[in-house]
């Protein structure tokens, strides 16, 4: 349903840094940046594993909390991620584990960034 998403950071770097180490153990990465030259205005930064889907940027950073939450295929997967995110500097917010409240194979975790938003890593599947 959607291509991409992308949103201001109040640390550009720190938050790029961040998210480098948080999104590794899922294959996600760096795969452009672009820089007031091509914008006209800030740097931006896209993550993705084929494309960039999503995407940090200077600007104003947002009031309140967003929620992105990533699809990984195994349990595995959720801790991994949620090991990195804390790795990285980053709080918890929700430890691995089944959420049946959602749906009986929901099992995700859930991780506050560098500007306080609640970030997931969910696996629908059963174990």
């Amino acid at each position: 349903m959607l291509d991409h998403i992308g949103f201001p950071v109040s640390d550009f770097e720190a938050s790029k840094a961040f998210y480098k180490k948080a999104l590794s153990p899922l294959g996600i990465k760096v795969l452009l940046e672009i820089g007031p030259e091509q914008t006209g205005a800030g740097s931006h930064c896209g993550f993705g594993k084929e494309f960039p889907e999503f995407w940090i940027g200077t600007g104003k950073p947002l009031e309140g909390c967003l929620h992105v939450a990533f699809t990984v295929f195994t349990r595995e997967d959720v801790h991994a991620f949620y090991d990195a995110v804390l790795a990285a500097g980053g709080k918890d917010n929700g430890a691995p584990g089944l959420r049946p409240h959602y749906h009986p194979n929901y099992y995700g975790a859930f991780v506050l960034d560098p500007d306080g938003h609640n970030i997931e890593a969910v696996c629908h599947k059963p174990e």
